[in-house]
């Protein structure tokens, strides 16, 4: 990534629904050569897909929680299924496998406070391999809606090259 991928990716990010004329001008560059290098960066992965963010409260979400999640037996198969089966329900917005006391963080997003206690009784408290869960119901949700290449981290020292 050169300086201006890095501009054209900042600007996308800001308004992927900008014409490819207008981004170059932006950028101060070509329209052919803008296309290209957005071409490029399509390719090489850097650009996943464009997307519509959507108002949740618009859609009836207007309560979100993190669902913190322990299975046995912990096993790949277990994983497994439990991911496939909760990225299923239509409540459920992200799925996180991680390390740690828990095993999942589950995002959800549902009408009130009474769906989320509904949801839980009804979608978690009767799975066999869910051991433990409790919510953390989220007030505010920010998050960086402009991302930056971070540089390597150099090896520590006395790593072995």
């Amino acid at each position: 990534m050169d300086e201006l991928d890095s501009a054209i990716v900042h600007h996308l990010q800001r308004d992927a629904r900008q014409t490819n004329r207008d981004l170059a001008k932006t950028l101060g560059i070509a329209p052919s050569t803008c296309l290209e290098r957005v071409r490029a960066l399509r390719e090489r992965g850097v650009i996943a897909g464009y997307h519509a963010e959507i108002s949740l409260p618009a859609l009836n979400r207007h309560v979100q929680a993190l669902l913190h999640v322990q299975v046995r037996p912990l096993s790949r198969d277990v994983i497994e299924g439990f991911k496939r089966y909760v990225t299923g329900l239509p409540e459920v917005l992200s799925v996180f496998v991680v390390a740690g006391s828990d095993d999942f963080l589950v995002h959800v997003a549902v009408p009130g406070v009474d769906a989320l206690h509904a949801f839980l009784m009804d979608k978690f408290s009767k799975r066999r391999e869910i051991v433990g869960f409790r919510s953390s119901i989220i007030y505010q949700h920010s998050r960086n809606q402009v991302l930056v290449s971070l540089p390597t981290t150099p090896r520590a020292s006395g790593a072995a090259t």
